[in-house]
């Protein structure tokens, strides 16, 4: 049953994670400007939910054609060409009595590089490890939880947490229609889990724990506005009543584990002389993670 278990949220994982590079690149995007609509071609971005589901790259950049294939390969067997002939001098070669060509001075102006037709195969931004981490967070949470009536709940909310910190980690920015959802949808699946028979949770400790872990942030974002996004906020009300489901206890550890792992990348990038004492960073992906280390310690001693 473990195994069966285990595999189902495997494959959850990866379906679910598979539809995260899409949505990420939609929602990446500047405060002023509206979500994506169109792949970074040009192409419209369609499918289902319209257009939010479906692969990363759409399907007139995925289909082979004369429109993302580039340069065609000389095939294996086929002579090479002849070179041609050198042209005859005419104006605009110079015959072997014309005065060389002035070399090139400091105000002389350097020749533009020369380009080519062929289109650039379009790139989205780096997603490739979010399928990854939405599987093996969806396993560690099937293992930590087994067959409990939460497991739905904390499946259903782990690829949007991906999807966020990898928004925020891009833009740091996370949107409205992704954290009032989430932390609805929190409320929600825990609430139906709690009446069911074998849940090791507790509905109003969620509530709680999301109005408690909520106002803190509320109240950092109030003392130093620039150092605490308002998103930061809103996301704490979902992990709070995540937290929360399993006691105070774990509330307090998942919302310190999420400050200890924020400054240890901080004071990690300081190391390193990749950042200074204040540059910012997203701070989106390390409360998931506290988090989510959070759920897990609850579920195991639940």
């Amino acid at each position: 049953m473990d195994a069966v278990l285990l595999a189902l949220a495997a494959v959850w994982g990866a379906a679910t994670g598979l539809l995260i590079p899409r949505a990420a690149y939609r929602f990446a995007v500047d405060p002023e400007e509206p979500w994506r609509t169109a792949c970074p071609a040009g192409h419209p971005l369609t499918g289902p939910a319209r257009g939010w589901l479906g692969p990363a790259r759409c399907a007139p950049c995925a289909a082979p054609g004369p429109e993302s294939a580039g340069p065609a390969a000389p095939v294996a067997g086929t002579p090479a060409p002849e070179p041609q002939a050198t042209a005859a001098p005419g104006p605009e070669t110079p015959s072997p009595g014309d005065p060389a060509p002035e070399a090139p001075g400091p105000h002389t102006p350097a020749p533009e590089p020369r380009t080519t037709d062929t289109p650039t195969p379009p790139a989205y931004a780096p997603t490739t490890l979010a399928p990854l981490v939405t599987v093996l967070a969806c396993v560690a949470l099937a293992a930590a939880t087994g067959a409990r009536p939460e497991l739905v709940g904390w499946l259903a909310l782990a690829p949007v947490a991906v999807l966020l910190a990898v928004v925020d980690r891009r833009v740091h920015r996370l949107p409205d229609p992704l954290t009032l959802p989430l932390a609805a949808a929190a409320v929600l699946l825990l609430g139906g889990a709690a009446l069911l028979p074998g849940h090791a949770g507790s509905w109003t400790a969620g509530l709680l724990g999301g109005l408690a872990l909520g106002g803190f942030y509320l109240l950092l974002f109030l003392i130093n506005p620039n150092g605490m996004g308002f998103g930061d906020v809103k996301l704490a009300l979902a992990l709070g009543v995540a937290l929360g489901w399993y006691g105070w206890t774990v509330l307090f550890v998942g919302g310190f584990a999420g400050f200890l792992f924020g400054a240890a990348y901080g004071l990690a990038l300081v190391l390193l002389r990749r950042a200074g004492r204040r540059t910012g960073i997203p701070f989106g992906p390390f409360m998931i993670a506290g988090a989510l280390a959070g759920v897990l310690l609850g579920a195991l001693a639940g």
